[in-house]
């Protein structure tokens, strides 16, 4: 199994700055995908970007493109997400989100990963 903890959420000001941490433990070698996604009480669950794990490849959701830059350091299992510009829109909780399976039809859909972090809060306030 693979589990995942999410952190560095927090309260920022409107154009401020967060960078979002998530630990990968367990069978962290069966990982092929990471992800963020983000969620807003009575909404669907968003996608925000995707990498493929030990790779380069990185996708992002057109909210996210130009102010959000996901990265991963593969040696110490971390995934992360620097967020620069940030809005009150972007006010969610974050999930860390993990696949195994190598085909993954639909990047940025929270139907494609199944295994998921508890969440941190990301507040912005105008």
């Amino acid at each position: 199994s693979v589990e995942l903890v999410e952190s560095g959420g927090g309260s920022v000001q409107t154009g401020g700055s967060l960078r979002l941490s998530c630990q990968a433990s367990g069978d962290t070698h069966l990982i092929k995908w990471m992800a963020w996604f983000r969620h807003v009480p009575g909404k669907e669950r968003e996608g925000v970007a995707m990498a493929r794990s030990g790779h380069t490849y990185t996708h992002y959701a057109g909210h996210a493109e130009g102010r959000f830059t996901i990265s991963q350091d593969k040696a110490k299992n971390q995934l992360y997400l620097q967020m620069t510009n940030l809005q009150p829109s972007d006010t969610a909780m974050y999930y860390c989100a993990a696949r195994t399976e190598q085909y993954l039809p639909f990047p940025l859909s929270y139907t494609q990963y199944a295994n998921w972090g508890q969440g941190t809060q990301v507040t912005v306030s105008s």
